[in-house]
């Protein structure tokens, strides 16, 4: 109904409402390439540091997805959300996974490569 006890961070089951990650900037300029092989070996050495790999896959369908679809495939899944942007979530055993702002969203200082085109 719109009152002001509406609480629009949560979503209907109760979980937060996820966002897009703050602008960050890495510590030197990067290519789209680059980035791409920076966010191929994360998700590929994430699940060997604890955590269920169903969540993993999860979470990064959730990262390379749509803000709505990230949505739907975080509540399915039964992702704890602790911040709103990915970057902290639990599953309902506890365990923690911690997502890098290069695997959510782009650098500001993301230079064009020439596979760009």
């Amino acid at each position: 109904m719109g009152c002001f006890s509406s609480r629009p961070l949560a979503a209907s089951d109760g979980s937060k409402r996820i966002r897009k990650p703050k602008q960050w900037k890495h510590t030197e300029a990067i290519t789209r390439a680059q980035l791409n092989k920076m966010r191929e070996e994360f998700w590929d050495t994430a699940p060997h540091y604890g955590g269920r790999q169903e969540i993993w896959d999860a979470l990064r369908a959730a990262a390379e997805g749509e803000l709505n679809m990230a949505q739907t495939i975080i509540e399915s899944a039964g992702i704890i959300v602790q911040n709103p942007d990915l970057t902290v979530c639990y599953d309902e055993r506890g365990a923690k996974y911690e997502l890098p702002n290069y695997v959510l969203s782009e650098p500001t200082n993301l230079v064009r490569d020439n596979n760009d085109s």
